[in-house]
């Protein structure tokens, strides 16, 4: 089946959410705390009511699921349910990182099937839909061949790593790098820009179903330690599993010597 048209929506929607992403990035904007560690913009707020907009307009008969809209809880009997996240990377975003990313993603019965992730300080989108390739800018992507943990360059949490998450694994990479948004880790990972990303903090479905999609069709896995994959649209969106994404011999090594290390 083409997803076509739904590739298009999404990528205008995207697009227009970056707009707005960038004016206030540019200019700055109102933030407070939703929860302690968690902000939220009025960019965040404007972003996810232009997306909100086209889908639904696109879409209507299609479920939502929002970091910042309360879904229906009805959504979880749709076929097709949207999952979105108007910016990940709002700390980034707040600290003038240019590390922050639009996520959209289309779940049809669970499996992710139209990806997209545009950065708006690099103006760099990443977009995939099943069994048509990932993409960068137009320009077909496929992930890593590295498959040695020794030869990897691996991008993990700014905050992961300076809570010394990644301390029992001195030794283990060839470069350990910080990056912002998890979106924009995996859209990374996809291109090639980074051999792995390994995360060691719960995740929700609308900040990862896109990159999900964007690693498995430019010939990746993001699984969790013990080698499963979400199925999206959940009651509850909370990923609590560590997880890694990369080329799969590569994940593989990782995840078999860590769960050796902790027992897992």
């Amino acid at each position: 089946m083409s997803y076509q048209r739904e590739l298009e929506v999404a990528l205008e929607a995207a697009r227009e959410a970056a707009r707005i992403l960038l004016h206030h990035y540019e200019r700055g904007t109102e933030s407070w705390e939703k929860s302690e560690d968690n902000p939220v913009t009025v960019a965040d707020l404007e972003s996810d009511r232009a997306i909100a907009r086209r889908l639904q307009q696109a879409f209507p008969d299609d479920g939502m699921l929002s970091e910042e809209t309360v879904a229906a809880p009805s959504r979880t009997a749709k076929r097709r349910v949207w999952i979105v996240d108007p910016m990940d990377g709002t700390k980034e975003f707040t600290q003038k990182i240019p590390e922050f990313a639009v996520s959209i993603a289309l779940a049809e019965e669970g499996e992710p099937v139209v990806g997209v992730i545009l950065n708006p300080a690099s103006g760099v989108a990443v977009w995939a839909s099943r069994g048509g390739g990932t993409f960068r800018e137009g320009e077909r992507v496929e992930v890593s061949r590295v498959e040695a943990l020794e030869g990897a360059v691996v991008i993990a949490s700014r905050t992961e790593i300076s809570r010394d998450k990644f301390a029992a694994h001195q030794g283990w990479f060839k470069e350990l790098r910080p990056v912002g948004s998890i979106a924009w880790k995996l859209a990374c990972i996809a291109a090639n820009e980074a051999d792995l990303n390994v995360s060691f903090a719960p995740k929700n479905e609308w900040d990862v179903c896109a990159g999900d999609l964007l690693v498995r069709e430019a010939g990746g896995v993001y699984v969790a330690f013990d080698g499963s994959r979400r199925r999206y649209n959940q009651a509850d969106p909370l990923i609590e599993s560590f997880m890694a994404a990369g080329p799969p011999a590569l994940v593989r090594a990782f995840c078999e010597r860590e769960n050796a290390r902790t027992g897992g």
